[in-house]
Parts: C-alpha cells; structure tokens; sequence
C-alpha cells in the first residue's frame, strides 16, 4: 500500500534498544492506530508496531458503513487514519513482533528485524488471520488463482470467471465488487441463507451475473499450473459438480493467532482469541488486546471498523490508568 503522505521514518533497531516508551501498539488495524490517536491525547511515549499498515481494513474495497463516510474505499479510509496519526508523530513501524517478556515492571516487546523495546504497556491490536478451506490444490495454487483478497487481486480477473467461497459480510460484498470486473462469479455457500447484511444480500441475489450455489461445499480445487476449475458438492442432494472458473476467492472467515497470544502467556477462549476483561485488560498486568483480537465472555463478536475503534479507544484509556498507577507505585517505592 503507497500512501500520499509520508510516515515518520522508522526507527532503526540500534536507535529502539535504549528508548524506553509508555504504550508499545502491536497493529496497525481500526484499534491500533486509534490506541494510537488516543495515546497522544494522554501525552504517553507510544508507538506502533505493525506487518501490514491498516492490517485487513486495507483490503476491503468498499466502506459504506463507517459514520461520515458514506462510501469509502479500505485504503482511503486507512490513508486518512495514518495521516490523522501522523500530525501527532507517532512512530508507525513496519515490522513484526515476536515476543512480549516482563522484566521487572516493565515488557520488552521483541520483533524480527532485531528491535527490544522497552515499555510499561503493550496494546496488541493485531486482527485475524485468513482462515483457509483446507481442501486439495488449495495451497498449491495460492497465487495462481486462489486468492483471499478480492481488493488486491480482483483487477486480474477482468472478463473471467471466478469463485467466491463464503455467507458473510466479506463473502457477499467481494461478490457484489468482483461482478463489476468479471464476466460470472459463483457464490458458494455451505448454507441455505446468508448471515450477512440484507442490504448485501438483496444485491447479490438481484445481480444477474452472480449465480448461487447454495447448501454448497467446494470439496477441491482443480488446475495444473493455475486454476480451472472447483469440484462442489451439494451437501443437501449429495451431488458433485465441476464448476469452470479462472479464480478462486476465499472468504469464510477470519481466526485469531493462537500461538502468539499462548507464547506471551494470555488466556485464551475456545475460539483462540485473547481473553479480555471490559476495558481490554487481560490476564497479564499491562497487557492490552482490542479489536478482532480480542475475545473471552465479555467480548461481543462484531467484526465492525467502528468496534475495532472504539476497542482501541478503551484499550488506550485502560492503558493510561495503569500506567499512572505503575508510575505512582515507582515513585513511592522510591522513598
């Protein structure tokens, strides 16, 4: 992703090692740069870490649900977050971190390009993964048609014929999008109804170049150097069919990243996402996680930017009540 403006240059591993921050934000999603907004708003040292600037928000082609945004492309909206931040100078990292360890009353934040920060809190913001169909010639031909963003790799479909595999609001809104570039798409869904919004729903059912496969399963995907086909199988009437397509797009879902949050030690729920208390809090003191991270009986599932945000928010709020109280209880020990 290029952005019109330009970010505060990242800061070099030798130049992180001896900086001592307040909050170290782990993502650059809805919640993470939000965690960040609201991080200058309490004068605390901050900065973000993250792989992917703007995290899954960059890959959806159309906002039209975020308050005073009518309609809104993904990118647009994160250029206009980061430029927000970046009036702050708030540092944005492009890296990935790889551990999170407690020395004394403070974490050390790890990464892969070398860097230890050192901070009182950690907000780890970092969304979901892709979550992927499992089925023969799936991995194989990732890249060669199967896809999992239908934003970036939609345009190299011009005329053709692709796949969308899901029910929900990703599903049927990458549907509606590739139907203005493809000559066919086929929505397939394991389900006789969709858990989408109808306002998609509607939209996808009248356009006369999507075509439904519904109570459908894609058992594989078929092709040699890229794709040619998918076999699906009707799990209502038992009957396979081998459907021509020239791509695949895989929108069943997202999944947490279980192992990260198991190594830093946070509790996990059933479903592999953080464990948090109402105000983001977890299991460990000065830990953090908001948005599609987060998870645990207190958390209501909505995959929405503006809940992402709003997490960010109380996460960055949370944040900043303990580290006053760390700082406080220093300051005492002190004397």
């Amino acid at each position: 992703m290029s952005f019109k403006f330009k970010l505060r240059a990242p800061l070099e591993p030798t130049e992180s090692m001896g900086v001592e921050y307040d909050l170290v934000i782990v993502g650059g999603g809805p919640a993470g740069l939000t965690a960040a907004l609201y991080s200058t708003r309490y004068f605390l040292k901050a900065i973000v870490i993250t792989e992917r600037i703007g995290g899954c928000l960059s890959e959806i082609h159309l906002v039209d649900n975020y308050l005073g945004f009518p309609s809104i492309s993904g990118t647009e909206l994160v250029e206009k977050f980061v430029t927000h931040i970046s009036t702050y100078g708030v540092p944005i990292v492009v890296d990935r971190v790889t551990e999170v360890t407690r020395n004394g009353s403070f974490w050390i934040v790890s990464t892969e390009m070398g860097r230890r920060l050192k901070t009182r809190a950690v907000i780890i913001a970092i969304g979901s993964k892709r979550k992927r169909l499992g089925v023969p010639g799936e991995d194989r031909l990732i890249g060669r048609g199967v896809s999992y963003c239908a934003a970036c790799d939609g345009p190299l479909f011009k005329d053709k014929v692709v796949a969308v595999i899901g029910g929900g609001n990703s599903a049927l809104s990458s549907s509606i999008y590739l139907a203005n570039i493809c000559s066919k798409v086929y929505l397939v869904h394991r389900r006789n109804s969709f858990k989408a919004f109808p306002v998609y729903v509607e939209m996808v059912k009248s356009n006369p170049r999507i075509e439904l496969f519904l109570n459908s399963i894609v058992k594989e995907i078929i092709g040699e150097e890229r794709v040619e086909a998918i076999k699906v199988l009707n799990v209502v009437e038992g009957r396979e069919s081998v459907v021509k397509v020239d791509g695949v797009f895989v929108e069943i879902g997202l999944e947490p990243d279980k192992e990260f949050f198991k190594k830093i030690g946070l509790e996990v729920d059933d479903s592999g996402h953080a464990v948090v208390k109402p105000d983001m809090s977890t299991n460990l003191p000065g830990i953090f996680v908001a948005g599609d991270a987060a998870g645990g009986p207190y958390k209501y599932r909505f995959e929405q930017v503006i809940i992402a945000a709003a997490e960010g928010a109380i996460a960055a709020d949370a944040a900043f009540k303990y580290i006053l109280k760390t700082k406080a209880s220093t300051t005492q020990s002190i004397f």
